[in-house]
């Protein structure tokens, strides 16, 4: 018996960029629809100004104006809007922020009232999605407050390397202030109910790195090791989780201590990101942990320096789609098991 297909939102990002590139690539290959069922939201005009400026004759689609007109044997494409949108190729501006925001906005919405059973957003510019009336730092900080959670994982995933980040899009030299006991121990219990519920890890393992060079070196080199960042790991070994550390980064990545367990949680962005592009770049996924819902992407940006020139690979959007579909399966294996077993019981009691 073949799965059902996994409803999946694609939102087009930054149509400057090679988010729209990626997403006509993937869906070339029709084989993908076999899985899923592709809803993409943005702007047909600008899907078809891009497929026309790659000169890609084998991509296509099913507009519709409803998620109950889809298509389950086609690439479907939700217009959020439908008035013409300069489009210039490689270059930020405050108008493409403003599409790729109402994109986001609309694929949310069908996300949180179960139209879509997963999301996978293409990359945006920051800095051109600002307003006088939002500041947007990332998807992850939107879907953390779009659904009322008070704290979210970003966490970085391929195969067999998944790195949690303690901060997200925080500058350097505000890092430090924001390493507190609470907030890791926040992040790991997220971190570990990932792991078993999205991941299939019955009994998962953690390593945690320490925020300064040679984790502090016993308070040399910095007070955060002994003061937030280990009180926070015995509290959580005390849960009975298995989470160890801290640990020096450099070390821990040049040795390949990355390989002996199922999850990382670095201090901040750099620290996690450079390890985990170095060893997984083009085939890694960014998941955000902790949302009742599922959203994945591309582990790259808006690539503006190629975008337009046919040279954007589209394996990174690919395997985001491909994790959203996993990981939608998992978690939905999981509930299933822990559902009353006396309903269990009693429908199989009826079928006897």
């Amino acid at each position: 018996m073949s799965k059902p297909r996994t409803t999946i939102g694609i939102t087009i990002g930054d149509i400057n960029g090679i988010g729209i590139e990626t997403i006509i690539k993937t869906f070339t290959d029709n084989r993908i629809l076999s899985h899923c069922t592709p809803v993409i939201y943005g702007s047909s005009k600008a899907i078809s100004y891009h497929r026309k400026a790659l000169n890609i004759s084998n991509f296509n689609y099913n507009i519709i104006k409803s998620l109950d007109r889809l298509n389950p044997k086609s690439v479907n494409i939700f217009n959020c809007w439908e008035e013409e949108v300069p489009i210039t190729m490689g270059e930020a501006s405050d108008i493409a922020g403003e599409y790729a925001y109402i994109a986001l906005d609309f694929a949310a919405n069908d996300l949180k009232t179960g139209k879509i059973d997963a999301l996978v957003t293409a990359p945006v510019h920051k800095g051109s999605m600002q307003t006088n009336t939002k500041q947007f730092t990332g998807h992850t900080e939107f879907l953390t407050e779009y659904f009322g959670v008070e704290e979210s994982l970003m966490m970085m995933i391929s195969d067999d390397l998944r790195i949690g980040l303690a901060t997200n899009h925080v500058s350097l030299k505000d890092v430090g202030g924001k390493i507190k006991q609470q907030r890791l121990i926040n992040k790991l219990n997220i971190f570990h109910e990932s792991l078993i519920k999205d991941f299939g890890k019955d009994n998962p393992t953690i390593a945690v790195l320490g925020l300064n060079p040679h984790a502090g070196d016993e308070g040399l080199l910095g007070k955060e090791e002994k003061e937030e960042i280990t009180p926070a790991i015995e509290a959580v070994q005390a849960d009975n989780k298995l989470v160890f550390g801290p640990f020096p980064a450099d070390g821990f990545f040049g040795a390949g201590h990355f390989k002996k367990f199922d999850g990382v949680l670095a201090m901040y962005h750099d620290q996690g990101l450079v390890g985990f592009k170095a060893l997984s770049f083009g085939g890694g996924v960014n998941f955000t942990a902790g949302l009742p819902v599922i959203r994945t992407s591309p582990d790259h940006g808006t690539g503006f320096e190629i975008a337009g020139q046919n040279k954007a690979s589209e394996s990174s959007l690919r395997s985001a789609i491909f994790a959203a579909i996993d990981i939608y399966r998992q978690r939905s294996r999981y509930f299933e098991s822990r559902k009353n077993p006396l309903q269990k019981m009693a429908l199989r009691e009826e079928t006897v």
